[in-house]
């Protein structure tokens, strides 16, 4: 063989190129940024920066204390002048001394900038040109004419954008002028500490640290981020792949070419990225996504998860939401692969409102498909609080919207950072229209991991949805290559689905994806279709497009693993209690709502001839627009700084005032003339109570009224008296089931109740059927007075009971496990008897602890919960605290003996069961729950359930069941749960196992006070029209009939011809049922049908006559159910009237009028 030229040499006297791979990897870090900044490749990223008053001229006005003028009132303004450098503040309120002599003129949380810029002449020849302004805070840029341009986030964390591509135009011309509005606080809000949830610094200030024209050098910038791919790249990619082992060759290589940083030095560098990304990459520019595989496993969507409050007020986020969503628009000019992801109604509702040019943009992009609408709720709201309706509405007033602006609505529901969602969730979004869920919350468990990333989740009733829960554990993804990876090397269920959804760009506060992470992802995709080492990443399609494949792939869902009931978090379980006043006022408002429809329905189907009264149609929306507000994620749960919950507290102060005046002027429209019965009130004939229920249940209650004025004329309609003889007390009887309720005297089946006591330490409440006594200030016996049967074991009490409560970081969302181990038991003091029976008797106590006080009525009346055959009394605990604690957790608790492996506990349109012991972590994760109405612990033959009027954190630990009252964090809010609350619960005894007991009704019924008024004499003649209820069920009393309102589409003009009434049905034990729903003669049924929520038809109904003694001429429409089977059903209604009722009169008392 004859000798090669250039064969392998002979001899080598060299040391060879082995090298220490780990230090290598180590130098990356110093390529940007850093100690060697000044010479390093962040040397060379700007090619000229100028700052001069000759090149930008600055003036400014500062909006007065903490107003937030628009566009078109600031740019009338006297602006002054202003310069880099220059300090604005404070953040929202001024908290200390300050040299300005009038405080409020100190205070100036928005600012707004005229700035006017001069550019040279010889800039023209660059790719582009900039303005780089960064006042520290978040800012808006606008055009002249006051169109939002896009978003500034200063500072210099990881969110930070702060340059604004000045048009080629205005380059060549040399001259641009725009407006900015800058806002005193970041991205996370103004924590003090620096702390992300630590309470606000009220009086920061910001500094404008550039207001700058700079030419960026393109290339460098390109080169930095090849870079950065590369770096990711090797710091992700296992150690022995030759991929990992290139990019970090390539990246080192780099470095080593980096002298000059000449634009020839910078395009032979980024020549060597080549070896990775590919020949020719770049020119490709969003083409890279076209070549390759053409099924991706990972596929991106743009999100900017904006939290509607949480360490920043409403009025903020309506800012933030413009900024970013601007800045969206802003980015798809540039890459047309970029597809965004929005939800939340109530933000576009605000953009359109504020910002109606930029809202124009939206829905172009919209119609574009650049634009993409998720979600379909008003707001991305807490998943275990809201009721059952109320979810419901967050779907309708959400849906109605999106369809509304665009045309559109939304297919994909959207919860990522809810504290858990209740089992009822599936069958609510199947039946809003849509049929696929993302969430991504759970990773967050701080017990167990969840097991699935892609399943089949099923509800309470059996409906499924489509889920996934991303396995990069993130909303908020930096779209880097780690965030790519673990969208398969996380992936929980490959054997099922090999995709995963990244949902990536900057959150929680706004912002939403940066060029960088878009740049990142087009050199991604480039890697993968060179390389087989890392999952190819798709962009420019749709949250939908993702899970039809889905859905195809896995044959409809067969081949995913199901997940049944509730998706628990097993984190954050401190939020069903932290701001015990927010959920008192969403449970109020809910509830008044419910009652308002009802009757307001009520009031047009049943009108005079000549009434002009209307449905109020728009006040209803804008009070449920409100609520449901309110139930945002962050502010129902109590994990919002204070300031957002006097926002929070002026609303539902409004949708009472607004509700109760739609109920005065629906009671006035069936009774006529109302008026108040006040002490100074002139009443000129007899009169008598009356009582209005609005729940679907027959009841009895006993109802509280003031004797102090007029109130003297009804004390012969009273069964007792107080001993001052300032109140008495009513038994109001609907025993009928209708819709009135009347004084009567004490029946034949009630029971006296009683109150005994040795004079000190010894109370004993008692009736016929139970009996509680308080002995050394504690429940020491609970007694079943008619089976003769001890409830609490021997030698164990119950009461209130304070736990120390500090989690270990997430003060007002968490309370730990280790908390169970630090109860310390509290006595009631100062016992003595306000109420001695017939119909109520009642003792007075009080606890102190600390600096608090808490004041506890404890009352027993001569009546049942229920009218249910085997009912029993319930205690009722009304409580008035002054709370002065600071990480303590107030709870009430009783062991009973009892014994069952699970509790039940209410949720939205049913109930669920959950572990009463510790035998896995899953159960053992589960020490705190969500609950509603009621609690309960039972076995065969007996139970005892709490009843909750706002309360919905609970717990059964072995047999000891309890109620969380009050926590005390201090962290958002460092006031959380200080001063007075008012609230009530109740032990409700019960013959039967839960399924076969009338806790449910109970607790419906204990949530729904009668509406008492006082009626003038000689109009029980027309009252007795009003007493009958319209709409009633027969057959199945496992069947609630929940709302009563008007349909959407309806005339609601005051002489509308589109008359439809929508009512709300459920099963509520958890079994089929066949339940005839009947429908009065007086209200003209012409056809029915079964809609979705949204009242789109589904089916229509046959209309019957109901047969039978007392329903003649009754409409009789035949139902079935599944067990917690929610069903809506559309009556449209003829035009038949009533004849007119007559009136009643409002009764100043004090609303205790609970059983």
């Amino acid at each position: 063989m004859g000798t090669q030229k250039n064969a392998y040499p002979v001899l080598n006297y060299g040391s060879g190129s082995k090298w220490i791979k780990n230090l290598t990897q180590s130098r990356l870090s110093t390529f940007t940024g850093g100690h060697f900044a000044d010479v390093n490749l962040s040397s060379i990223l700007f090619t000229h920066r100028i700052d001069g008053p000759e090149f930008v001229s600055l003036e400014v006005w500062s909006a007065p204390g903490l107003t937030k003028p628009l566009f078109d009132e600031a740019i009338k303004q006297k602006f002054k002048p202003a310069k880099k450098g220059d300090s604005f503040g404070p953040s929202w309120v001024s908290g200390g001394p300050h040299p300005c002599i009038n405080l409020l003129n100190c205070i100036q949380t928005n600012h707004w900038w005229k700035i006017t810029l001069n550019i040279p002449r010889e800039w023209e020849k660059y790719e582009r040109v900039q303005l780089e302004f960064d006042p520290g805070c978040e800012a808006m840029i606008f055009s002249t004419d006051g169109v939002p341009l896009q978003g500034i986030t200063g500072g210099y964390g990881g969110d930070r954008r702060v340059e604004h591509i000045i048009p080629p135009h205005a380059v060549r011309a040399g001259h641009y002028e725009l407006v900015i509005e800058s806002s005193c606080n970041g991205m996370f809000g103004v924590p003090w500490n620096g702390d992300t949830i630590a309470p606000p610094d009220m009086n920061r200030y910001f500094q404008l640290a550039s207001a700058d024209l700079v030419v960026p050098n393109q290339d460098a910038w390109h080169l930095m981020w090849d870079f950065t791919t590369l770096r990711e790249l090797v710091e992700t990619l296992p150690g022995n792949t030759p991929l990992q082992n290139t990019a970090l060759v390539t990246a080192n290589a780099i470095m080593n070419a980096f002298h000059s940083g000449s634009p020839s030095d910078v395009k032979a560098m980024r020549g060597l990225a080549e070896r990775v990304f590919g020949e020719g990459w770049a020119e490709k520019g969003a083409g890279v996504y076209e070549e390759g595989t053409a099924r991706a496993s990972v596929v991106g969507i743009s999100y900017c998860h904006i939290d509607t409050a949480w360490l920043w007020p409403y009025h903020v986020t309506q800012q933030k939401v413009a900024r970013s969503w601007s800045t969206q628009i802003d980015l798809m000019e540039r890459y047309p692969e970029h597809r965004f992801a929005c939800s939340q109604a109530q933000q576009f509702k605000w953009l359109e409102q504020q910002y109606p040019a930029l809202f124009t943009g939206v829905q172009e992009k919209v119609a574009s498909g650049q634009f993409h609408l998720i979600g379909g709720s008003w707001v991305e709201n807490d998943g275990n609080m809201p009721s059952g309706e109320a979810l419901v509405r967050q779907f309708l007033y959400g849906q109605k919207y999106f369809e509304s602006r665009f045309g559109k609505r939304c297919e994909t529901a959207w919860l990522p950072d809810s504290f858990g969602l209740t089992a009822a969730y599936p069958q609510l979004i199947r039946d809003a229209g849509m049929k696929f869920f993302f969430t991504q919350k759970l990773s967050w468990n701080n017990i167990n991991v969840f097991p699935h990333s892609t399943f089949n989740w099923v509800g309470i009733d059996g409906s499924q949805v489509l889920c996934h829960m991303t396995p990069v554990d993130t909303y908020t993804a930096q779209a880097t290559v780690g965030d790519v990876n673990k969208g398969l090397t996380n992936h929980k269920n490959l054997e099922s689905n090999n995709t995963a959804l990244l949902v990536f760009g900057n959150g929680d506060g706004g912002g939403g994806a940066l060029p960088k992470m878009l740049e990142n992802l087009r050199r991604i995709r480039a890697t993968t279709n060179e390389h087989r080492e890392l999952p190819p990443v798709s962009m420019g399609h749709s949250v939908e497009d993702f899970f039809g494949d889905v859905e195809r792939d896995s044959e409809e869902g067969k081949s995913l693993p199901v997940w049944k009931g509730e998706l628990y978090l097993e984190f954050h379980r401190g939020t069903y209690t932290s701001h015990g006043s927010i959920k008192k006022g969403n449970r109020k408002s809910e509830i008044l709502l419910r009652d308002v429809e009802r009757i307001a329905t009520l009031a047009t189907l049943f009108k005079s001839a000549n009434s002009t009264y209307v449905y109020p149609k728009k006040t209803i929306d804008d009070s449920w627009e409100k609520v449901l507000l309110n139930q945002f994620h962050d502010v129902l749960p109590g994990s919002a700084i204070g300031m957002v919950y006097d926002d929070a507290e002026k609303l539902y102060a409004e949708v009472r005032k607004d509700c109760t005046a739609l109920l005065e002027e629906a009671f006035s429209v069936l009774i006529r003339s109302p008026v108040s019965l006040t002490p100074q009130s002139k009443l000129g004939r007899p009169s008598e109570l009356l009582a209005f229920n609005t729940t679907p249940f027959a009841r009895r209650d006993v109802a509280k009224v003031s004797l102090v004025g007029n109130g003297k004329s009804l004390r012969s309609t009273l069964v007792q008296v107080s001993a001052d003889g300032t109140a008495g007390y009513a038994l109001m009887d609907t025993s009928d089931g209708g819709n009135i309720a009347r004084p009567v005297g004490m029946f034949a089946d009630c029971m006296p109740a009683s109150v005994f006591t040795n004079g000190s330490d010894h109370f004993v409440l008692r009736n016929a059927s139970v009996q509680l006594t308080i002995s050394g200030g504690r429940i020491t016996s609970l007694v079943d007075v008619k089976l003769g049967r001890e409830l609490i074991p021997k030698g164990r009490t119950g009461g209130l009971v304070i736990f120390e409560d500090r989690p270990n970081y997430w003060d007002a969302w968490d309370v730990e496990i280790h908390h169970l181990e630090t109860s310390t038991p509290l006595e009631f003091t100062q016992v003595r008897v306000i109420a001695e029976g017939p119909l109520r008797a009642a003792v007075q106590t009080k606890v102190k602890y600390g600096k608090s006080t808490i004041d506890v009525t404890i009352s027993l009346d001569a009546i049942t919960a229920t009218l249910h055959e085997k009912s029993r009394s319930f205690f009722k605990f009304d409580a008035k605290v002054d709370w002065r604690e600071r990480h303590q957790f107030l709870k009430f608790e009783l062991p009973l003996n009892i014994n069952s492996n699970d509790a039940t506990y209410e949720t939205q349109f049913g109930h669920i069961q959950r572990p009463t012991h510790k035998n896995t972590t899953l159960d053992a994760a589960k020490f705190e729950v969500c609950g509603h109405k009621y609690a309960d612990l039972s076995e065969y033959g007996y139970g005892v359930a709490f009843l909750s009027e706002s309360k919905y954190g609970f717990a059964c630990e072995g047999n000891v069941l309890r109620i969380s009252l009050l926590r005390s964090a201090t962290a958002p809010d460092a006031d959380q749960d200080q001063g007075p609350h008012e609230f009530s619960w109740a032990v409700m005894p019960h013959v039967g196992h839960f399924l076969e007991s009338d806790v449910p009704i109970a607790a419906y019924i204990f949530n729904s006070p009668l509406h008492v008024r006082y009626v003038p004499g000689g109009s029980q003649e027309s009252i007795s029209a009003a007493a009958k209820p319209p709409f009633w069920l027969e057959g199945a009393p496992n069947v609630f009939l929940e709302t009563i309102k008007r349909g959407e589409d309806d005339d609601f003009g005051p002489n509308g011809t589109t008359r439809t009434v929508i009512l709300r049905l459920y099963e509520a034990f958890g079994g089929h049922a066949q339940v005839k729903l009947k429908v009065a003669p007086r209200v003209h049924v012409t056809r029915a049908y079964t809609t979705n929520l949204l009242e789109d038809h589904k089916a229509e109904l046959q209309v019957r006559m109901a047969e039978g003694e007392g329903d003649r001429n009754s409409a009789l429409l035949n139902l079935e159910f599944r067990g917690f089977e929610v069903k809506t059903v559309k009556l449209v209604i003829g035009n038949q009237r009533p004849e007119k009722w007559d009136s009643w009169v409002k009764i100043d008392e004090d609303h205790d009028t609970h059983m």
